[in-house]
């Protein structure tokens, strides 16, 4: 039997609107069938946003990808069969009815999951940055946000200085 570890990201086309009622669906199933060994994670993936309401900023959580959920998980005969026959999936995103699995360049730049990055940097320490608009700039850093794993560092932008929050897999050491 393939180790979870193994498992790969696979995107399931769904009715538009039903991402959330497909995610529990087959979060159901899962726990319903002990499938926990062979698929390990549903999403749907969301991102924060404010909607002015009434002259009121409201927060709320929007859908990144409209009409999709992410799955991580081993394919095979059942698990392809128990996510192709939930109630609200309509296919699998690959040609005909073979799915496709993200590749890890895609799983990363999708923010779904990110590499584990240990950055031993200090404060006042200077940083090129390697990706992102400020791409190829360099600037102290001022603030280092382990839980969040992002950097605060201070670069020189038109002749002022200027405060950026970057991730941490965004920074090289000079």
């Amino acid at each position: 039997m393939a180790e979870i570890e193994d498992a790969k990201w696979y995107v399931v086309h769904t009715y538009s609107g039903y991402e959330n009622k497909v995610k529990a669906n087959i979060e159901k199933i899962i726990e319903n069938r002990g499938m926990q060994d062979v698929i390990d994670q549903v999403v749907v993936p969301t991102q924060e946003g404010i909607e002015m309401k009434n002259g009121r900023k409201k927060s709320v959580q929007r859908k990144i990808f409209p009409g999709y959920v992410l799955l991580k998980m081993i394919m095979n005969d059942d698990t392809w069969y128990v996510v192709r026959n939930t109630r609200g999936v309509t296919s699998f995103v690959g040609p005909g009815s073979k799915p496709v699995a993200l590749s890890d360049e895609e799983v990363i730049s999708m923010g779904i999951e990110m590499p584990d990055i240990e950055l031993d940097l200090s404060l006042e320490e200077l940083v090129r940055v390697i990706a992102g608009p400020f791409e190829g700039s360099i600037g102290n850093v001022k603030e280092i946000n382990a839980q969040k794993k992002t950097v605060k560092i201070r670069l020189s932008i038109f002749g002022r200085e200027t405060f950026v929050e970057l991730d941490y897999h965004m920074l090289q050491r000079v």
